[in-house]
């Protein structure tokens, strides 16, 4: 293909600056459709035009991806733009006030016109928030900003910027482009109130997320202060740097009339800090969130307590002695550490840390082992144990099971996702909520096995394989497919299907029903039946996270994050609509809650579940009950 190098599509710019940037346009009518070529030739871009082989086909309509914006710097391209045509309604004359027509005559002057709008391809970083902020326009009544087209570039910018940009990367570009000498005031003051638009929009993303993060206190803490500072020569924020004082609880101690020109010399910065009511209830929060906390009571099951992020040694050791009815003053609280060194846990040490993350191990030992501080290795009680949920009602139970599922789900940021499939050991703090639900999962389908494999009376165990199987109708009925999942996949494991007794005599209903639970679980034609049956649901619902995660997976194994250095963002558009499904999931738009009161004795028994996580002893189990013939 042929380029033209001519000067005939070269804006005018600066001699000293004709050496700096190029850019490519396919159509020379993208000149005028491009809003962000006029800063462009500004900065000593040149553009260049793709002259098609044949001129007379300007009937034909061309593929968007033949029309691609290409801006190169010092000979290197570094934002690349497509075309995308998307149609919306548009006003006639008449129907914007030109007439007096009833409501039937301003309905038929709807139009439907087709607009263009560009979308990211790929670009350096820099680039692409510098596309960014160009396509944001202000609002000249309430001056606010917004999108001028209905892209979703500003949401999936937010949403995987720590792909290829930290934190602390992203935010000194916030403060370097928050003034520019050469702008005349009025695209100073603009350029500023794109740059707070951006932050707010990536504060109210975050929510909690990143609000502990040190280097996003130190960027507000900065970035308000040159809110402050400009206040003087621009009045127009002092709305946006209310906003901003709002959204990360920042106070000032005087006000804003005192930041003048005499009083610039005061060093402002000390002048700035977070609302301690406000560390003091986001404190608050993460100690009582709730939490799963494993105790191991043998070498190889344990009890998943369900528990709050601040609870200490003697409240953990005195709900497990009541578990396992043992006096609680035989019992210790050891913490064994990866490295392989155990740690006696003192009556008030916390069990999680800050990240909600155990101290290691946690193991129940007996005190009167002195230094040898071996978990239980025999507790016939609980191996022998008959199946207790027996006389619990199935509903309540998947209630109570959902209920704690939701807790859980609706605390997921959508970053977190990102964060565990690109970075997920640097970043595990990130994923906390995340990996909570996936090991509440795997502890669902661990405990359907345990129950039945420790039930030894033939028709109990087939009474229990039959409550959980309405257990798990239930579950989908009230939209929680992780948990609907777990409890298929417990069912379906090798030790429990392999029991060809126990399945005989379940009832014939029952195998019917469990036969159609099984097909929306089925993973042929990539769970093409799940998918189906997701769809259909109303919002709130609970997704297979895992499934959910495989999908992220095989976008980020199956694409390259950069191209010839640039960030691939198509990929970039891909991973953010599918971790945009959590959002879609936690709204209630039509008021549909997910939640149901359950009853005391069902929480009871489901805040406290044991399970065997040793396979082998599953197994064993399994044989036990059905010796291989």
């Amino acid at each position: 293909m042929s380029w033209d190098c001519g000067l005939r599509h070269m804006f005018s710019v600066s001699p000293a600056l004709q050496q700096g940037s190029m850019c490519i346009l396919h159509e020379k009518e993208d000149l005028s459709r491009l809003e962000m070529v006029q800063r462009l030739a500004k900065d000593g871009c040149r553009f260049l035009q793709n002259h098609s082989k044949s001129p007379e086909r300007t009937c034909e309509p061309q593929s968007d991806e033949a029309v691609r914006v290409c801006l190169r710097e010092r000979g290197y391209d570094v934002l690349v733009l497509q075309r995308v045509s998307s149609e919306r309604p548009a006003l006639s004359a008449t129907a914007r006030g030109g007439g007096r027509g009833g409501k039937e005559q301003e309905d038929s002057s709807i139009d439907s016109v087709v607009c263009d709008r560009y979308m990211v391809v790929s670009g350096t970083p820099e680039k692409i928030l510098e596309h960014l902020l160009n396509d944001l326009t202000l609002d000249e009544d309430q001056g606010t900003t917004r999108g001028k087209e209905p892209d979703t570039l500003l949401d999936d910018f937010l949403l995987t910027y720590p792909v290829f940009m930290s934190t602390s990367d992203l935010l000194p570009t916030y403060c370097t482009k928050r003034c520019r000498g050469t702008e005349d005031r009025k695209e100073s003051l603009e350029r500023k109130q794109k740059v707070l638009h951006l932050v707010s929009q990536w504060m109210s993303l975050c929510k909690d997320f990143l609000r502990e993060d040190e280097h996003v206190k130190l960027f507000m803490k900065t970035l308000y202060r040159y809110v402050l500072e400009d206040l003087y020569e621009h009045p127009a924020l002092e709305t946006d740097g209310r906003e901003l004082q709002k959204l990360y609880q920042l106070h000032r101690r005087h006000t804003v009339d005192e930041y003048s020109p005499q009083r610039k010399s005061k060093t402002l910065f000390h002048q700035l800090s977070l609302k301690e009511n406000g560390l003091q209830s986001r404190s608050t929060q993460r100690e009582t969130k709730e939490v799963l906390c494993r105790v191991y009571i043998t070498i190889d099951s344990y009890l998943s307590v369900r528990t709050h992020a601040g609870i200490v040694a003697q409240e953990l050791l005195q709900v497990v002695a009541e578990k396992m009815d043992v006096p609680q003053g035989e019992l210790v609280l050891v913490a064994v550490t990866y490295p392989g060194g155990r740690l006696l846990l003192q009556p008030q040490d916390r069990v999680f840390s800050d990240s909600l993350r155990p101290v290691g191990r946690l193991h129940i030992c007996r005190k009167d082992l002195g230094e040898v501080l071996n978990p239980f290795i025999d507790n016939l009680e609980l191996q022998e144990r008959t199946a207790c949920m027996l006389s619990l009602n199935t509903w309540d139970v998947a209630v109570a099971l959902t209920s704690f599922d939701w807790t859980i789900f609706d605390s997921i940021h959508e970053q977190e996702l990102v964060y565990f499939t690109f970075s997920r050991p640097a970043n595990s703090n990130h994923t906390a909520a995340l990996e909570l639900l996936l090991q509440r999962c795997n502890e669902i389908q661990l405990w359907v096995m345990t129950e039945v494999l420790l039930c030894s009376t033939p028709c109990r165990r087939v009474q229990l394989i039959k409550k959980f199987i309405k257990i798990a109708a239930h579950c989908k009925a009230q939209r929680n497919l992780n948990c609907f999942f777990a409890i298929i996949m417990g069912l379906n494991t090798a030790a429990v299907s392999r029991l060809s007794q126990t399945w005989e005599k379940i009832p014939g209903k029952f195998k019917k029903l469990f036969s159609e639970l099984e097909t929306v679980t089925d993973p042929s034609l990539n769970h093409k039946a799940y998918r189906d049956s997701f769809k259909k649901m109303k919002a709130p619902k609970i997704p297979f996270l895992p499934l959910l995660l495989k999908d992220l997976t095989f976008i980020h194994e199956g694409n390259k994050t950069f191209h010839d250095n640039l960030v691939n963002f198509e990929k970039l558009h891909m991973i953010a609509d599918t971790v945009r499904i959590i959002r879609q999931c936690q709204k209630d738009h039509m008021g549909n809650g997910i939640t149901q009161k359950s009853s005391s004795e069902v929480r009871a028994y489901t805040d406290h579940l044991h399970i065997i996580d040793n396979q082998q002893t599953l197994f064993e189990l399994s044989h036990r009950l059905e010796p291989r013939v």
